[in-house]
């Protein structure tokens, strides 16, 4: 058996899920594509941004399918300069090379709701507390304006 850092590859392969093995060879997959793309324009990095997250879409069914629709759709507008890409094979938005939000489906950890979070770039300081993450189960016109305010204030 193989070690890594203290622990054998059986080892691991017993701590972690397969769903968790599968989203950390995405972001292994992810990090080689973004160092592949350092020297492309903007709009280049944006149509290869789009091809991700279209890509991570439609590998999800039900409403996962139409819940990341809404919300690329939704991040698009109320942030047109965030960066569409994936992060650990889920939509996500960016800003300055970093992830801002994305969205983790129900499916992915087989969960029973879909979960719209903001990493550390996410300007959403408000005093000694704030939610930097929220279940999801349906996109309507209170939880679309209410994402949306979130992914403004997030962005800056």
């Amino acid at each position: 058996m193989t070690e890594t850092k203290g622990a054998t590859v059986a080892d691991n392969e017993k701590n972690f899920t397969a769903e968790e093995r599968e989203a950390m060879k995405a972001a292994v997959a992810e990090k080689k594509a973004t160092r592949s793309r350092a020297k492309k324009s903007p709009e280049e990095l944006r149509a290869a941004g789009e091809a991700d997250i279209a890509a991570a879409i439609d590998k999800l069914a039900g409403d996962d399918r139409a819940l990341a629709q809404g919300l690329h759709a939704l991040v698009s507008e109320a942030a047109p300069h965030l960066m569409p890409r994936t992060y650990y094979g889920m939509p996500a938005w960016g800003k300055d090379g970093k992830v801002l939000c994305f969205f983790q489906p129900a499916s992915k950890f087989k969960t029973r709701y879909g979960t719209f979070g903001f990493e550390q770039p996410a300007q959403l300081d408000d005093g000694v507390l704030w939610p930097v993450a929220y279940a999801l189960i349906e996109l309507n016109d209170d939880t679309r304006a209410f994402l949306a305010e979130r992914v403004r204030l997030a962005a800056g």
